[in-house]
């Protein structure tokens, strides 16, 4: 482009000077100036085009990139929730457990509160039927008890 330019000042001034000078020649480069224009606008073009496709591709990795990282986030995630879940049966069976032996211990503590309950009152009333034994023989010897 820089060589069209200067041919265009060099005819110009030769147009000045010389009064028998042809304006085909200034066509003919106009010409030129137009052919190279085209080259540069198809080169420019051609340029354009190629990074559109760098810049899909770079776009297309980045993408498969991303799906790839959101992948294996989701493989952890499910990992972590399976073993939440699992610590969470354990937990709650565990739980159940236990809550079933206090049961269980309640139940047992419950018939033991009742036997000593009943061998109580048993004790309670095998000494006052002692004592009203022995109150009733006094009564009917005719001793009076000391106290």
């Amino acid at each position: 482009m820089e060589a069209l330019i200067s041919q265009f000042t060099f005819l110009s001034d030769q147009s000045c000077q010389d009064k028998n000078f042809d304006p085909s020649n200034i066509e003919d480069l106009m010409k030129l100036f137009e052919i190279e224009a085209y080259k540069s606008w198809a080169a420019l073009e051609l340029e354009q085009e190629e990074e559109a496709k760098e810049a899909e591709t770079s776009m297309q990795k980045a993408e498969e990139y991303l799906e790839s990282v959101m992948e294996s986030c989701m493989d952890e995630f499910r990992r972590f929730e399976e073993e939440t879940e699992s610590m969470s049966k354990k937990e709650m069976n565990s739980l159940v457990e236990n809550g079933e032996k206090a049961r269980k211990m309640g139940k047992l503590m419950d018939k033991a509160a009742t036997i000593a309950s009943k061998k109580y009152i048993e004790a309670a009333m095998n000494s006052a039927s002692a004592s009203m034994k022995s109150a009733w023989k006094g009564v009917s010897s005719n001793r009076v008890h000391p106290s």
